[in-house]
């Protein structure tokens, strides 16, 4: 079982001790505080004690660590400082970290400058935003040559409006005069939508004329920040815009000069995580006028160093093993090949304090599954190699790291079935040999071909599930044992197991030999039997009982369904190969020669890329599902608690323990 053991932690000591305890538990990493709200609850304890906290600092910590985000992110944006998908934090030795802490003094006001500037780009790309929209609403009346500020003179009203197009200009005109005989309408500009005019009347009218063009939707547009005609204003604002611009430009050449300095903020972020992570942790400690109380959970393994901490710093402590069944955080480790598999446990829940850690189960599963959906040599061969370039120029880190490796170990695993099933490329060797060469040389398969022979693989297909099924059954079985239900062992378990292996013998063991068959039936009956007569064995009455029987016993069916979705690894198997020779075929379709080869290398390239990445894809995705409802259905509850040590939760830099 690779859950580690845990082992639960007490402390009391004095105040004076508190700092130095909690910054030497977080560079060891390896503790998790307990909260005490439920310990408050109790009477006995909230007369003696109080929470600590330290919520200023936090809030303090907090400010500063966004602020240093946003900067850095600024940073990526103008500066061209953006890390590589793979990129890991930068190792430091504790030693380093601190002398380089120590001289990275105008980190903060360096974040400051940078916020500064970037609150001056974005008022500057407001005000092009608004100069944008006042040009943009200008445009149509620039050929209205009157100043916008002319309203009116002695006599005479002017004004600017829109009508819909639908109107028409000599309706329009006819609509003004109406109102007002003397009164002039000139057309500015027109498109689909809006008629643009400007209009002339005398002021004792103007009342009349705009009642008589509110009855063709009529739209008043005033201009009353302007002096100038349109023409000029925009010109105006155009300059105004370019000023704008330069001084965009300007801040932001500002901000770019400043990407070398972006270690300086990252360190400075992170050292605001541990001063803010540090301060959170008082509010799980209880404190009185002299002392401090805290409890938590450690792995075994890490007991000696932990009480070495608690003894240099004076305190009282206990350390136990946790009761039977009492909850407590897990913490996976694993081994050897089964490592980088861990991510798919992770993915779907963490392990209960009951369960096992299904990790080392799920990973030979898992390889063959995946190898066996995808099963394409050279597909398998790629996986494989980028992965290891990618592990060798790039320092990985937790789930990125296991998840490359896992797809390392997978690519060889699709290269070892596509080998078996004979195809590189799907069928490209034949395509380019016959196309380019006029030869029918090709590769085949050592196994077999599944495209050719797909009811092969569906058997297998099935064997493998039923396999993988009676594994997650065993499974089931032993964790029962271990919690002492041998009896729910054999009656939910191995009875499944003579009914299951029964009907497979009763089926096919006549083409083997007949007394396998006869085997089979009575191991079917006996199976069946006792199913019926212990399903039911927590039901009230005889009738309840056998009830439950007969329900246990139709379970037989999601047995069926669960061996059926293992075909899954025969359609994801076959659709990877079927697509590659239709882009082999596509790519053939120009025949030999220069144009021939030109056309299959693009297509070969592009659609290859295609198929890979889809078909990778899908068999993460379906090799997890096959994990997660079919094989931990049979066994594995999950809703733990994962282990979550108080420690250095760094963004950026790594900072790397020093051995003594």
């Amino acid at each position: 079982m690779a859950s580690v053991e845990m082992r639960k932690l007490s402390v009391i000591g004095l105040l004076p001790q508190k700092d130095a305890l909690l910054q030497s538990l977080m560079r060891l990493g390896v503790v998790e505080l307990n909260s005490q709200e439920e310990r408050l609850k109790e009477e006995e304890w909230a007369a003696l004690v109080k929470k600590d906290s330290d919520e200023q600092t936090v809030y303090e910590m907090d400010s500063k660590i966004a602020a240093a985000a946003a900067a850095l992110e600024t940073l990526q944006q103008l500066g061209g400082t953006k890390k590589s998908l793979f990129a890991g934090r930068t190792p430091l030795s504790e030693a380093e970290f601190g002398q380089r802490l120590s001289q990275n003094g105008e980190a903060e006001q360096l974040v400051q400058g940078i916020n500064q500037r970037q609150k001056e780009i974005n008022a500057a790309k407001s005000e092009m935003v608004q100069l944008d929209t006042a040009i943009f609403s200008l445009t149509p009346w620039k050929a209205y040559d009157a100043p916008l500020s002319l309203t009116e003179t002695k006599r005479a009203s002017i004004f600017l409006g829109t009508v819909p197009a639908s109107v028409g200009f000599s309706a329009l005109v006819n609509e003004v005069q109406a109102a007002d005989e003397s009164a002039i309408v000139q057309q500015v500009f027109a498109d689909k939508e809006f008629l643009y005019f400007n209009v002339v009347c005398l002021k004792e009218n103007k009342d009349q004329v705009l009642d008589a063009l509110r009855s063709k939707n009529f739209n008043l547009i005033s201009f009353g920040d302007y002096e100038k005609t349109p023409s000029e204003t925009i010109t105006l604002l155009s300059e105004q815009k370019q000023e704008w611009e330069k001084k965009e430009k300007a801040l932001e050449q500002e901000v770019a000069s400043l990407a070398s300095r972006q270690s300086e903020i990252e360190l400075w972020h992170d050292s605001c995580i541990i001063c803010r992570d540090r301060a959170a942790a008082y509010s799980d400690l209880l404190v009185t006028k002299t002392a401090f109380y805290f409890d938590g959970w450690m792995p075994y393994d890490a007991e000696a160093a932990v009480r070495s901490v608690l003894e240099e710093n004076k305190c009282y402590y206990e350390i136990a093993a946790p009761a039977e069944e009492e909850d407590h955080p897990v913490l996976l480790r694993q081994k050897g090949l089964a490592e980088p598999f861990q991510v798919i446990t992770d993915l779907y829940s963490t392990p209960s304090v009951r369960d096992l850690d299904p990790t080392p189960y799920l990973a030979p599963f898992y390889f063959i599954f995946f190898g066996l959906m995808l099963s394409d040599a050279a597909y398998g061969l790629i996986l494989s190699v980028a992965c290891f370039i990618i592990k060798k120029k790039f320092r990985l880190e937790g789930m990125m790291k296991q998840l490359i490796t896992m797809f390392f170990y997978c690519g060889i695993s699709t290269a070892f079935w596509g080998i078996l099933f004979g195809g590189y490329f799907g069928n490209a060797i034949s395509v380019i040999a016959s196309t380019f060469f006029h030869s029918d040389f090709t590769l085949p398969p050592v196994w077999f071909d599944p495209v050719s022979d797909p009811m092969t693989l569906l058997v297998f297909s099935l064997i493998l599930g039923a396999i993988h099924l009676f594994a997650g059954m065993g499974l089931q079985a032993y964790q029962l044992i271990r919690h002492g239900q041998v009896l729910d062992a054999i009656f939910d378990i191995f009875l499944w197991y003579l009914l299951l292996i029964g009907l497979v013998l009763f089926g096919i063991g006549g083409s083997v030999a007949e007394v396998v068959a006869t085997i089979g039936k009575w191991m079917s009956i006996v199976g069946a039997v006792g199913i019926l007569f212990t399903g039911g064995r927590s039901k009230k009455g005889i009738i309840g009982k056998l009830i439950g029987g007969l329900g246990s016993l139709y379970g037989i069916t999601s047995y069926l369904s669960d061996v059926l979705s293992y075909s899954r690894l025969l359609a994801l198997g076959l659709a990877t190969g079927i697509v590659a020779q239709v882009i082999n075929t596509l790519g053939s379709l120009a025949g030999g020669g220069v144009v021939g080869a030109i056309v299959m290398l693009v297509v070969f390239v592009v659609g290859h890329v295609f198929n890979m990445a889809i078909n990778v894809m899908g068999s993460f995705v379906h090799a997890s599902r096959l994990q997660y409802v079919e094989f931990f259905g049979k066994f594995f509850e999950g809703g733990g608690r994962a282990f979550r040590p108080f420690r250095r939760n760094t963004k950026y830099v790594d900072i790397v323990k020093e051995e003594k």
